[in-house]
This record gives structure tokens, sequence and C-alpha cells, in this order.
């Protein structure tokens, strides 16, 4: 499923994590693992440039090394690289990525500010908007298990939705773990002068056809373990909490959805659930919607 795995670094603490979870990925599929810095020099000060330069990709290259020593430990085939590109940073890893057929991109949601900045959930979420491949996040406090017992992959039957239930299905299917399929009722919906009986209904009524169409896709792809389930409340609160309280190992949301009643799984809720969940989650967009 991944041949070739991508992670970029700036030695802080939260890219040092996503490097354990890439390392650990990688020994689970047997991937290559390319390991970059960017070095975007347009960011640097006027007149310092040349200064700047040399000792910034030094830090760069000392950050990528550190990461294939541990990948070397690990039995990984590791590719360190200093990447100079006048793009944004976000820019340079999908392209990087683009270059060299990655098939997963790992990544923190936090990190430095300035120069290596690229951790940032800002750069982050821009990689997750724009990647045609899947991106997977981590916190620093995420603890990665490459066993990936349990798989939850929540649904509102939309294009995005259905293309990370593919995913997930694949993913289940590779690794043998069970497979949680949900869809939240976002109860923020019922409101005005519409009976909240009939609408709650309604809702739980269009989650349970969104479920049954996972389910279905997942039996046919020989999935052993399926458990499914509605939930309603705040969307993104209801994912993280399930996450949590089923021991789930990987998350796996769609990028972008739905507007109106069955929007939970919009970008900016995916967003939501990476910042505040810290169980891996995987980011992937429908094929529609790729450039």
């Amino acid at each position: 499923m991944y041949e070739r795995i991508l992670v970029p670094t700036d030695g802080s603490d939260v890219a040092d994590a996503a490097a354990k979870a890439a390392i650990g990925l990688a020994q689970r599929f047997d991937a290559e693992l390319h390991v970059i810095h960017v070095l975007e020099l347009a960011e640097l000060p006027p007149g310092v440039e040349d200064e700047a330069a040399g000792e910034l990709a030094h830090s760069g290259e000392q950050a990528t090394l550190a990461v294939a020593e541990l990948a070397r430990d690990a039995d990984v085939d590791v590719t360190p690289l200093v990447v100079e590109d006048g793009q944004p940073t976000y820019r340079a890893i999908l392209g990087y990525a683009e270059k060299h057929d990655v098939d997963c991109i790992v990544m923190g949601t936090h990190g430095r500010s300035g120069i290596d900045r690229f951790v940032l959930g800002s750069v982050t979420e821009q990689t997750l908007r724009e990647s045609p491949v899947p991106v997977m996040t981590v916190h620093e406090e995420t603890v990665f298990d490459p066993a990936f017992d349990a798989i939850v992959v929540p649904t509102d039957g939309s294009a995005c939705a259905q293309a990370a239930a593919d995913y997930a299905i694949d993913l289940a299917q590779v690794t043998g773990a069970t497979l949680h399929v949900i869809h939240v009722v976002d109860t923020g919906l019922v409101w005005g002068d519409l009976d909240p009986g009939t609408v709650l209904e309604a809702l739980e009524d269009a989650g349970r056809r969104a479920l049954e169409q996972v389910i279905d896709r997942a039996e046919k792809a020989d999935i052993s373990t399926i458990e499914s389930s509605v939930l309603s409340g705040t969307p993104y609160h209801a994912i993280v909490d399930y996450a949590d309280t089923a021991d789930i190992g990987c998350v796996v949301m769609g990028t972008h959805g739905r507007t109106g009643w069955n929007r939970y799984l919009l970008g900016s809720v995916t967003e939501r659930v990476v910042r505040l969940t810290d169980v891996p989650v995987v980011a992937i967009k429908a094929s529609d919607e790729m450039n």
C-alpha cells in the first residue's frame, strides 16, 4: 500500500514525532522513507541571504541526517535531502512528493515559528487541502502504533467521504484491522420552527444509509470485523471522543464534503479533528478534486 513515504523535518520535537511515525509506517509496509528539510531562502531578511543560507542549510542537513540515522537503525531504506526552493514550503513538499511518486506524507501539526515553520498547523493544513496523496498527521504527544488494530472512518455519503471510506477499507484489508464506520448527526442543525424529532429522525435515517453503503463495500472486500455507529453531537468532538474511547489506531477522513446538513467532512472539521485528537489522522481527497 505504501512504497515511498515522505516526512519533512526541521528538527523540532513535533517533527521528531512525525519522523518516528513515518519510520514505523515504513517498517510496517517495507517502504522507502524520504526525509526532507525545505530551505526557503525567500523568508530570509534582505541582505543576510548569503550569510544565513549556509547556516540554515547545515541545520537542515543535521535534521535530516538525525532522522536518517533513526531510520537506518530500524532497517528502513532512507533518503535524506535538503530541498532549496523559491516556492512556499507546502508547495515544495507537494512538488517533491509528486516528483518522487510518494504514496503518503507524514507531518506534525505544530512546530517552530520563523524560518523552519513548515510543521506549523497553517502549513500542514495547506498541505492537507492541496495534497493529491494521503497526508498523515501526528501530534508531539501521539504514540504511533503501526499495527493498526482499529481504524475509524466517518462518512456522510459524499464523494469525499466515499474516497476516505475506500482508503480505510484498503488499509483495513492490508492490516487486518477492525473497521469502525461512523456517522455523526449534527444536533446543531436542529433549529427554527422545524420539529426536532422529525429532523433528528431524518438525519439519523440519512446517516444509516451512508453507513450501509460503506459496510456493503467493506463486506465485499472481505473485511473480517466491521463496527458501525450513528452518533450525535458536534461532529468534530464526536469523532475525537470516539477515537479516544474506542482505542482507535488511525482516523481516516476526507478533506472536503457537502455543505449544509451533511457538512462534517468539510476541511474545517477535518482540520479540527487533526488539531484535537492524539490519534494519527490520514486525510484523503476525492479523485475528482485532485489537480
